[in-house]
């Protein structure tokens, strides 16, 4: 091989190995808490939550790691969003479409509180002398829902959000983490949105 050759073999040698080294540098580790979506049509509305999942990592979640009686973000890192594409019921109030951050006040017994904030704002949002202001929180509701919390169908070591619909118009929105499941219903007004059309022709 000439002197050439090894020049140019050596070069790409430390180059391939310096790209290499730069690439790894950058890699970073993966999220503790990972981004996630689900989305589901409804009728004519389309129903998108984005979180974040934590893990249970061992530890005793609710009681201990979210406390009693302290509304919580629902997930992790930033706001739990909501969104429905068209109004929709939940609770017997009516919801304009748009984005709502979604809330839990889990309890130590009886039933736990799920929160829509109408402005999607973080639950930090409440925070006053180092504690959430709950009377704040429920001011900015744009429903509230007692929910019983039931025995997951599993544990969850890392929290998730399912939708479904049977009958394509009301949908079941449940939360799922560690040993605890919740679930709300949402009417996406099927029916109100079909006379509406038929009154509009």
């Amino acid at each position: 091989m000439t002197n050439n050759k090894l020049f140019l073999a050596a070069f790409a040698l430390i180059l391939f190995f310096s790209v290499s080294t730069t690439s790894f540098a950058q890699l970073e580790a993966p999220a503790p808490s990972p981004a996630a979506h689900v989305s589901q049509v409804v009728g004519f509305t389309k129903i998108s939550i984005d979180y974040s999942s934590p893990a249970v990592k061992g530890r005793k979640v609710f009681g201990d790691l979210e406390k009693y009686g302290v509304t919580w973000r629902a997930g992790a890192n930033g706001p739990t969003i909501i969104e429905f594409s068209t109004s929709v019921s939940i609770g017997g109030k009516n919801l304009a479409p748009g984005k709502y951050s979604l809330f839990i006040t889990p309890q130590e017994s009886g039933d736990w509180t799920i929160h829509l904030n109408s402005k999607a704002n973080a639950v930090f949002a409440y925070m006053k002398d180092g504690k959430i202001d709950e009377a704040a929180v429920a001011k900015d509701d744009a429903v509230s829902l007692q929910v019983t919390p039931v025995q997951a169908p599993e544990t969850f070591e890392r929290l998730a959000y399912f939708i479904s619909a049977e009958d394509n118009k009301v949908a079941s929105v449940s939360f799922m983490w560690a040993d605890v499941m919740l679930t709300f219903m949402v009417d996406t007004q099927v029916d109100q949105k079909i006379e509406s059309f038929k009154g509009a022709l």
